[in-house]
């Protein structure tokens, strides 16, 4: 199966979707248990959400699943978040703590090197390749990392996530002004709460590609899933109500980033 999918628009912004992937390959799926069959840290209907608010917006998304492999973790396995509970490269849990995998059948070393061979390092030869030909137009582009996540998970934070949940790596990934507009959107947004750099402050891929002194900066946009989903249990159906209201804010927030990169070009 192909790992990505893509396309191309002339926007300096590009949305990431590294975890709304569903698929799992047979020989891997006969290997997860009962719970990890349910893939239920999917990022589920992110890329529906997202879809039309950016004009000639690029946009990758992972087509695996991310017990498959986490395109979102450091492919040599380095921590995100060091002393605070989090899933690896390869999960051998889920969010609760749960085993995700059938006793003995857990992923090898050499499981590991294969999903990064055919599914994490296409995903992100992909990626880099779009921002080099956004670079090449602009000389300048934004990774925009879109996900989403329960609202409760103890396991992981205490009390319920703010509904929306910017990630810079505490300012490292990208110019101000683009935290600063995202920021401003969430905190005017009515009925919704917002936090900067709280338990999420950008993953991998934003934390890796964010360097704005080459033009090139990355922000994490972590949305809990109660503001899009009628309910955060199975089956995860999408709320289109919900889900209209949360597009006017993200699409502002998309516009208003786009605008100031296009402010920024050399």
């Amino acid at each position: 199966m192909a790992a990505f999918e893509l396309t191309r628009g002339s926007s300096p912004v590009i949305l990431a979707f590294p975890h709304t992937g569903t698929d799992v390959p047979a020989d891997i799926r006969a290997r997860l248990n009962d719970n990890g069959r349910l893939l239920a840290d999917t990022d589920w209907h992110i890329h529906e959400l997202y879809a039309g608010l950016l004009a000639d917006a690029t946009t990758v998304r992972a087509t695996f699943h991310r017990y498959v492999i986490d395109a979102n973790r450091d492919p040599e396995g380095v921590s995100l978040y060091p002393g605070q509970n989090t899933t690896g490269l390869v999960p051998e849990t889920d969010f609760d703590g749960k085993p995700i995998w059938n006793t003995g059948q857990e992923p090898t070393e050499d499981d590991v090197a294969r999903r990064l061979a055919e599914f994490h390092t296409p995903y992100h030869a992909a990626l880099a390749a779009e921002i080099e030909r956004v670079k090449a137009i602009h000389g300048v582009a934004v990774v925009y990392d879109c996900h989403s996540i329960r609202s409760h998970i103890p396991f992981l934070f205490e009390g319920r996530l703010p509904d929306f949940n910017i990630g810079t790596d505490m300012g490292r990934t990208c110019d101000p002004r683009f935290e600063a507009a995202a920021f401003e959107v969430a905190a005017a947004a009515a009925g919704y709460a917002h936090v900067v750099n709280g338990r999420f402050k950008g993953g991998w891929t934003t934390r890796h590609y964010g360097r704005p002194e080459t033009g090139l900066h990355a922000i994490q946009m972590e949305l809990a899933q109660i503001t899009h989903l009628a309910t955060e249990t199975p089956p995860y159906a999408y709320d289109t109500g919900k889900a209209a209201r949360l597009r006017l804010h993200l699409k502002t927030i998309l516009e208003r980033i786009a605008a100031i990169a296009l402010d920024l070009r050399p």
